[in-house]
């Protein structure tokens, strides 16, 4: 699996703050940040995260017109971030700045993006030859 960066890491990165918040308060304190069943959550994740076609320009998953998660693991994400979202400034106030920012972002479908880039290549052999 290949490492994610950028927007991606950090959109990961929030999530994986949002899950310690959530797994700390609902599953106890353990020896690491996270219980089992959350880190496969991260793990889950972080695989979805990489497959994104939005790639860099992925919108806040709220956003987001494409459903990467199974029905049991997006709603797994949705109890975590409507727990931890409201206590996100108090712990992480810089992730939740930046989050909410990320949710102006404008969303294109990935079929948009994809007709616009085919149009491009139209274009491009119409004036090459």
């Amino acid at each position: 699996m290949k490492k994610l960066t950028g927007r991606l890491k950090s959109e990961h990165d929030t999530l994986v703050s949002m899950t310690a918040i959530y797994c700390a308060d609902h599953h106890g304190k353990q020896a690491d940040p996270l219980c089992s069943a959350c880190a496969e959550l991260m793990r889950y994740s972080e695989e979805r995260l990489a497959k994104c076609p939005y790639g860099q320009e992925k919108p806040t998953c709220n956003n987001c017109p494409v459903h990467c998660y199974k029905k049991e693991k997006r709603e797994h994400v949705r109890e975590v971030m409507r727990y931890a979202g409201p206590r996100m400034p108090l712990r992480h106030p810089w992730r939740a700045l930046t989050h909410v920012y990320d949710k102006l972002r404008k969303v294109v479908h990935p079929r948009e993006l994809r007709r616009a880039r085919n149009r491009k290549r139209v274009e491009n052999k119409k004036e090459s030859a």
